[in-house]
């Protein structure tokens, strides 16, 4: 599948895998900075929350990673699940990243809930993000 077509995948008789085709997608685009691919994947209302609770706009993220405010050098996925409902796909996974944004250091285990809407175009779209640091206490505890 080229880059053209990244979120023109369609929903289909497994739709588990093609977000996790579209999460594995973002991933590289996010490892690469390849904001243009970040660009057609987030919804134009995307909102995203990240650790610290900051709420940001689908530009104000883009604008983020394209001035290298926030900047992954590593970012290994595990715990990946999808829930399908009807045209929203909810995934939740577990991260461990390497890199940095404005208030310094990412470096550490996170989950995350990302979620995907799917077009009447036939496009799926990141709607929302929000991530959580996982700590030793949370560790220890399980999902």
């Amino acid at each position: 599948m080229g880059v053209a077509n990244a979120v023109l995948l369609p929903h289909g008789p497994h739709p588990r895998k093609t977000i996790e085709r579209l999460e594995e997608q973002y991933r590289q685009a996010v490892l690469t900075d390849d904001v243009a691919m970040m660009r057609r994947m987030l919804a134009a209302d995307y909102i995203g929350i990240d650790p610290s609770g900051i709420i940001k706009t689908k530009n104000e993220t883009l604008a983020d990673w394209k001035n290298h405010v926030v900047v992954m050098k590593e970012m290994d996925l595990s715990d990946m699940h999808v829930r399908i409902y009807g045209d929203t796909a909810v995934l939740t996974c577990r991260a461990r990243v390497m890199g940095h944004d404005a208030e310094g250091r990412l470096d550490g285990e996170y989950r995350y809930t990302r979620v995907y809407h799917l077009e009447t175009s036939g496009r799926w779209q990141i709607v929302s993000f929000e991530a959580n640091r996982i700590t030793r206490h949370a560790m220890a505890g399980g999902m």
